[in-house]
């Protein structure tokens, strides 16, 4: 699947360079000009890469991102602005952000930076807290329960976001994206529940399903 970058600058000029060139790099954009749009969006849907500009309208860059990491997102953030003296790369640094890059840049400068965001990503994300153990996204399996293919898929994107609801449209698409039918995502959490226990999944009413609690 392709990396899904959330992208957060109201220059409409600078965006549009943004959006070709990493749509041209092969990720998926989704481009919002506001800070309370991206707050919406990182709540909302998942994505692998945050590139959060701070001047931004209804909500500053940094309230964006604390907010974002005091619901439980935990989605690298690069921040990419024109506040580039040490304190500003600090304040950013200490809030929450994983990389700092100062207005003008260099294109190839940016995307190193992304790529080394994804890696380190993927590096220390191969263990997920599950109720009840540990799920092992290398080897599909929690403890000694091996998964299918579409149960580990789904339990992943739920347990990389713990505190997240997911709407079921979401879930299928992430987890079966070749699939039409909501009810495929019913049918994987019954299978889930009955391996790992009706505790592993929350039903919430009228939205969909999040992780259940890790104690």
């Amino acid at each position: 699947m392709r990396a899904r970058v959330l992208l957060v600058e109201d220059d409409s000029r600078l965006a549009g360079m943004l959006v070709g060139l990493l749509t041209e790099e092969d990720y998926e954009v989704v481009r919002v000009g506001d800070g309370q749009r991206a707050l919406h969006e990182g709540l909302t849907r998942s994505f692998d890469v945050l590139i959060l500009d701070r001047g931004l309208p209804a909500l500053e860059g940094l309230d964006v991102l604390t907010r974002l990491r005091s619901r439980g997102v935990r989605t690298p953030a690069l921040i990419l602005s024109a506040l580039g003296n040490p304190a500003d790369r600090i304040e950013g640094l200490d809030r929450g952000a994983e990389d700092y890059l100062a207005k003008p840049f260099d294109i190839g400068e940016l995307l190193a930076r992304i790529r080394a965001l994804l890696r380190r990503h993927e590096d220390t994300s191969a263990a997920l807290l599950v109720p009840g153990g540990t799920l092992d996204t290398v080897s599909r399996s929690v403890g000694r329960i091996a998964l299918s293919d579409g149960e580990a898929r789904l339990l992943e994107h739920l347990a990389r976001r713990p505190r997240q609801v997911f709407e079921r449209a979401e879930l299928l698409a992430v987890a079966f994206p070749d699939a039409t039918d909501q009810g495929m995502v019913d049918t994987y959490v019954h299978y889930l529940r009955r391996k790992l226990g009706r505790t592993v999944i929350d039903t919430v009413r009228g939205i969909g399903y999040r992780l259940g609690r890790v104690t």
